[in-house]
Formats: C-alpha cells, structure tokens, sequence
C-alpha cells in the first residue's frame, strides 16, 4: 500500500516518504497513511475511444466481455469506442488498473 504509490511529483515523493517514515515509526496511523497514499497517487488517465480499443484488442476481448468485466453494457463499451460517449468514475479507474497490472487484477 505505501511503498509504492506513483506521484504526480518530486514534491509529492518527499511528502509521501516523510509520512511513511512516521507511519513505520507508530507516529501516523493506518487510517491517515490511507490519506496521504491518495492524495500522493498519480491521478487515473483519460481514456478516448482508440486507447479503449487498443486495450480491449491487446487484452483480445470482446466488447460484451469487457464490458462484463466493467459490471457495464455492452453499447456502452461500443459508445466509448466509437467517440460518442466517455468513461468515467468507477470505469475509468478499472480500465487504468487493468491497463497498468493486467486483466487478472479486477477478476
């Protein structure tokens, strides 16, 4: 959890570091590093129609079970892959996760 948050900047690193420092010494609590993790995480990336396609097609799913996978429709993963619509929320952080660490990671 705390060891290797991504940050948006060297900034945030030392921020990041100097508090895991003090949660390892007992001075921050869980419930506080939690805090400090997200607010240090790289944010989650945009997803447009041609970087959804090319990881569904690189992952060699259809459409219907990306979408499954994304607890979403199957026109909806169409709509995104066509442009009309965009992911968000929920999705957009999935589709991120399964980009950075694989399918298995959300299964």
């Amino acid at each position: 959890m705390t060891e290797k948050a991504r940050s948006r900047s060297r900034m945030m690193d030392a921020v990041h570091e100097g508090a895991s420092d003090l949660h390892r010494l007992g001075f921050i609590d869980k419930r506080k590093m939690r805090k400090y993790d997200v607010l240090c995480l790289e944010p989650v990336r945009n997803y447009d129609a041609a970087r959804i396609k090319a990881l569904r097609e690189r992952l060699q799913l259809s459409q219907a079970v990306l979408a499954s996978v994304l607890n979403t429709s199957a026109s909806t993963v169409r709509k995104w892959e066509v442009g009309d619509k965009r992911p968000s929320g929920p999705s957009r952080k999935l589709l991120d996760l399964i980009e950075r660490k694989g399918l298995e990671a959300v299964l």
